[in-house]
């Protein structure tokens, strides 16, 4: 017993229990008891003694247990060990504590907290000082947008689009989000625009051409940073919608809006190219021949990338800035934010209803979310640029920007979170 503290040490002897009676240790036949490791010593308060007063016996009481049966009670026994909640126990000597190794996922999705404010910062810096990414021109967006998808490839192997193409009926029902759902939805909101607000008809058709568009590389690197082993999967739905928009987009357009746009079929392609097929295919053979180079260079990847998105979401602000702040800018911007929410709500639950026996149907529904409420507004603001000569056509995409950024990423901090 130690008098300092007024605890009895009690270790494990070669016999299997001990108990306290008339201050002393006995060793009861009938008594079966679990006990700690060998070696191990437990502190045991003497408030944890209580007396029998049928036979003046002192069972151990530890966690709310009795650890050891009086002479007049049953010989039926706990067969659990119950720790003290506040009682701490240091290991042994020789206990090696293996510590498991963050990987570049973990790293990720720490950094999705501050995504977000991120992605709202420089939306506010690109509002209040627009020179701040006016430097930031379009010429970049292809090379910046390409970065984000090399840090997809790097972590990830040829092995993952294997197995996103063994599921066809994800990779359709993404297809049918972006290129039948959303546009529908574009074309709702863009004649409640005019009818209903009494908007101009330029910005309805911006409205409905945002809506036609193909997705947005972005939504591989959100779906990556929530899901990452869905990433490929969207990979191949964005790259599917893209390809096929040099075909699609003219026709919805001129379904919807009603005006023939000769999209560049020979641009398009080079843009494929540039932000999805090189990067990753550069990512994925470099961690295939050069692993350790790679493993040195991920942890860099998250504030790079971070600092990227930030620049694709302020520059077209900043760029557009007169557009946005027009006498028309709140009311496209609530109506931009309710088109992209309502593209988020069906492709989650679009998905959820069809692929509800799929053991990953969460993911998936996070995933064919992300493939239908953002899409490549970038893409839109060029075309209304270059071949519509009303400048309020271009209004609707340059804020879909924005708020798609900031929707996506926001829905990407609160899954995150949710997933922990």
């Amino acid at each position: 017993m130690s008098s300092t503290t007024g605890q009895f040490l009690i270790q494990r002897p070669r016999f299997n229990h001990v108990f306290l009676q008339n201050n002393s240790f006995h060793i009861p036949k009938r008594v079966q008891i679990s006990v700690l490791p060998q070696s191990s010593y437990i502190p045991v308060p003497l408030s944890s003694f209580s007396q029998c007063k049928s036979c003046s016996f002192w069972p151990l009481i530890f966690g709310g247990s009795k650890f050891l049966e009086c002479k007049c009670a049953s010989e039926k026994v706990s067969e659990s060990f119950e720790r003290d909640p506040g009682q701490e126990f240091e290991p042994e000597p020789n206990q090696i504590v293996k510590q498991k190794k963050a990987s570049i996922v973990d790293i990720l999705k720490q950094s999705n907290s501050i995504l977000p404010h991120v992605v709202l910062a420089s939306t506010i810096m690109a509002l209040v000082y627009p020179p701040s990414f006016t430097w930031f021109t379009s010429r970049y967006y292809a090379p910046a947008l390409g970065f984000l998808m090399f840090a997809v490839g790097v972590n990830s192997s040829e092995k993952d689009f294997i197995e996103a193409f063994k599921r066809p009926d994800a990779i359709f029902t993404g297809y049918v989000g972006q290129f039948v759902v959303k546009p529908l939805l574009g074309y709702i909101f863009g004649i409640i625009a005019v009818t209903v607000f009494g908007l101009p008809t330029p910005l309805g058709a911006g409205i409905m051409l945002v809506s036609c568009v193909s997705g947005a590389q972005l939504s591989n690197y959100a779906t990556f940073l929530t899901d990452p082993p869905l990433a490929p999967l969207s990979i191949v739905m964005t790259s599917l919608s893209t390809a096929t928009a040099v075909f699609v987009t003219p026709m919805l357009s001129l379904l919807l809006i009603g005006k023939r746009l000769p999209v560049d079929v020979v641009g398009m392609v080079s843009s494929i190219l540039q932000i999805v097929i090189a990067p990753i295919t550069a990512g994925l053979l470099l961690n295939r021949l050069f692993p350790r180079l790679c493993e040195a260079m991920r942890p860099f990847l998250p504030p790079l990338s971070v600092l990227d998105t930030a620049c694709c979401v302020g520059a077209p602000l900043a760029i557009n800035i007169n557009s946005v702040l027009s006498p028309f800018g709140l009311t496209v911007s609530l109506l931009i934010v309710t088109f992209h929410l309502s593209a988020f709500i069906a492709g989650y639950f679009l998905s959820g209803s069809l692929f509800h026996k799929a053991p990953d149907v969460k993911a998936l529904q996070r995933t064919l979310s992300f493939e239908t409420g953002m899409q490549s507004s970038l893409l839109a603001l060029a075309l209304a640029n270059r071949f519509f000569q009303d400048p309020l056509v271009s209004v609707p995409p340059a804020i879909s920007t924005v708020i798609m950024s900031l929707m996506g990423f926001a829905l990407v901090m609160i899954w995150a979170k949710k997933k922990e």
